[in-house]
């Protein structure tokens, strides 16, 4: 691996560079964006089993606001319990945006990665291109000179796509992720405030 790095030269730096933020984007979204992790199933019965209890006291609207995504969008909506349908609609939906943004988080880093690590092998590339130009000269031609050039523009060409291939993929999939999590959720919501108002048993 350090004869690779050594024959790429100083372009493929900026290459790992990227390579591990994307790795640590990766890992840190496929641990977060677990559907019972942001949408536990079993919450909205709670919820509404506890309303009908006891009432929305704000012991429950502190815990929900403390606990994942969708709890804190009901968070939101059982604040608003004695208030018009409208208001509380506004409310939850103003939760709803700041969970959505917070599952986005990092996803434009990583498609940025994904774009410009081919960008970064091209730059290898030409960078390598020039070495192989400059060791060609009317009275010779260092083979030395010659064969680093073709492994700096070679190298990095490589180690861009490599980079540039995952990182599309999985900002592909965490985006649908986020879609039909976000989805879930607003379903989920619109249900709260159907059954609180009595539309909906």
């Amino acid at each position: 691996m350090f004869a690779i790095i050594e024959a790429a030269g100083w372009p493929i730096w900026p290459i790992i560079v990227a390579s591990v933020i994307a790795l640590g984007i990766i890992g840190e979204r496929l641990w977060t964006l677990r559907a019972g992790q942001i949408a536990p199933r079993d919450l909205l019965p709670q919820v509404v089993r506890e309303l009908k209890q006891i009432g929305a006291t704000p012991a429950m609207v502190k815990r929900l606001s403390e606990g994942p995504p969708l709890a804190q969008i009901f968070a939101a909506g059982v604040k608003n319990v004695n208030s018009h349908q409208e208001i509380m609609k506004e409310s939850v939906e103003e939760a709803g945006r700041a969970a959505a943004h917070e599952l986005e988080r990092f996803l434009t880093t990583l498609g940025t990665i994904a774009t410009a690590s081919p960008l970064m092998g091209l730059l290898g590339t030409v960078i390598g291109m020039v070495e192989i130009f400059a060791a060609l000269t009317p009275a010779s031609a260092d083979p030395a000179h010659l064969a680093h050039g073709i492994s700096v523009a070679l190298y990095n060409t490589a180690m861009g796509l490599i980079v540039a291939i995952p990182s599309l993929i999985f900002y592909r999939y965490f985006r649908g992720k986020v879609d039909e999590l976000v989805f879930d959720m607003e379903q989920q919501a619109v249900k709260l405030v159907e059954i609180i108002h009595g539309e909906r048993r």
